[in-house]
């Protein structure tokens, strides 16, 4: 059995027989901050040799307890992984790997940094971004259920996937959802990109344009993708509020760093994260902390969260936290995170969400490793952007280096410093 818990309310969920996706006391109006996580981790979890980061960290994820548990064998698993991989190299060119950390001494060198810069490059991967990390943890979930025969996934293959972005995660979710032969439903802003577009239509995603209402409030994507959901649809998106599972996925991006950091034998002092809804530096956050507790990382490095200034609901939500208790702040949600007044706007427009949904876990994250948060205006984003690709051989987009737009308004973070290039230019 695998359980997972609300951190808002304390609710359980059994994740073989109730999908585990959002907490089902959740109601729009009780100001709970509702998220499922897993209950119990693994003690102790083996590392494999692989270099898929879904065999590589297997005994690390809730979908393979889960499948252990339910009694299919590790080598069900490998072969579900494996068939997912060959559909991925099929239709995307590539399938997950282990991607690459390294110092980048010359853009270090022309920020004025005195000390290192490590630069974990996420362009290489499924998609192109660090995105599809976190949708592949819920497709290996989905397919255990299946594969398990659990009551959790009775009548799955009926209901359509559905997703809200304005580009990488859509991207991720159509690839892999293409790579499982599901239905997809994914609503983008008028303003998305036409080559992701083209991209969505030949992977055979059906596109709704979500248009702004006057009077509404919040990300009118997401607002489309909740009444799918209420109707029905599967949460394939990148929210942990609406599935937990989701940000699972991604912490495989914080072992392989952690890995890495035991390897060159030095944790950085801070990593700077870009944060739109909050779901890449909430997994971070989690896995570092994972790592910590099964002794790969002697210590956590400073999470530091990096947004702009059109658009930074959780840089306003940290500055009222205070010392206020995050427990009971999870109970009272819309004193610390409601939606950005204004249209969001920024050149890292992948980073503008009306609201960071995983708020309160990168705030539990930031606690625990003495981080903040940084807001950065648009001359630094264009400067993270220009350097980014002037000195390195990563052809990131501006919103993939926005979190070296932090390492530019904070130069003296620390000595050893860490940023993630996501988000391939296109």
């Amino acid at each position: 059995m695998v359980r997972f818990r609300c951190h808002g309310c304390g609710a359980e969920v059994d994740a073989g027989v109730r999908l585990a996706f959002g907490c089902p006391n959740a109601r729009a109006d009780d100001d709970i901050d509702h998220v499922l996580v897993a209950d119990t981790e693994a003690t102790s979890p083996s590392i494999g040799s692989e270099t898929d980061p879904f065999l590589r960290y297997r005994a690390w994820l809730s979908p393979y307890r889960l499948a252990r548990s339910s009694g299919l064998p590790d080598a069900a698993w490998v072969d579900l992984v494996g068939e997912l991989d060959q559909a991925l190299t099929a239709i995307d060119g590539r399938g997950f790997r282990v991607t690459p950390m390294a110092e980048q001494r010359p853009l270090a060198k022309a920020l004025g940094l005195s000390g290192s810069l490590l630069v974990k490059d996420e362009t290489g991967n499924v998609s192109g971004s660090h995105k599809a990390r976190h949708l592949m943890g819920v497709m290996l979930y989905l397919r255990i259920l299946e594969a398990a025969g659990l009551p959790a996934g009775e009548g799955l293959r009926t209901r359509r996937l559905a997703i809200a972005s304005c580009g990488n995660a859509a991207l991720a979710a159509a690839v892999v959802a293409r790579a499982a032969d599901w239905p997809l439903d994914v609503f983008i802003p008028p303003d998305a990109d036409g080559s992701v577009k083209s991209r969505l239509k030949e992977l055979g995603a059906e596109i709704t344009v979500c248009d702004r209402r006057p009077g509404e409030a919040g990300d009118p994507c997401y607002l489309r993708f909740r009444e799918a959901v209420a109707a029905g649809a599967i949460p394939f998106g990148v929210q942990g509020t609406d599935n937990g599972l989701a940000i699972e996925g991604g912490r495989t991006l914080a072992f392989e760093m952690a890995e890495e950091f035991s390897r060159i034998g030095t944790v950085p002092d801070a990593l700077f994260v870009q944060v739109g809804g909050g779901a890449l530096a909430s997994a971070l956050a989690q896995g570092f902390a994972l790592a910590r507790t099964n002794g790969l990382l002697p210590r956590l490095p400073k999470l530091i969260a990096v947004q702009t200034t059109g658009c930074a609901p959780l840089a306003r939500a940290w500055n009222r936290l205070g010392d206020t208790d995050l427990q009971a702040a999870a109970r009272r949600r819309s004193q610390f995170m409601w939606p950005w007044e204004t249209p969001p706007t920024s050149l890292a427009h992948g980073i503008l969400d009306d609201e960071t949904y995983d708020w309160w876990a990168i705030a539990e994250g930031m606690r625990a490793s003495g981080g903040s948060t940084v807001v950065v205006d648009e001359a630094q984003v264009a400067a993270a952007y220009e350097a980014g690709r002037e000195y390195t051989d990563i052809a990131a987009s501006p919103t993939g280096t926005a979190g070296l737009a932090g390492v530019i308004a904070q130069p003296g973070a620390g000595k050893r410093i860490a940023v993630i290039f996501s988000g391939v230019g296109r």
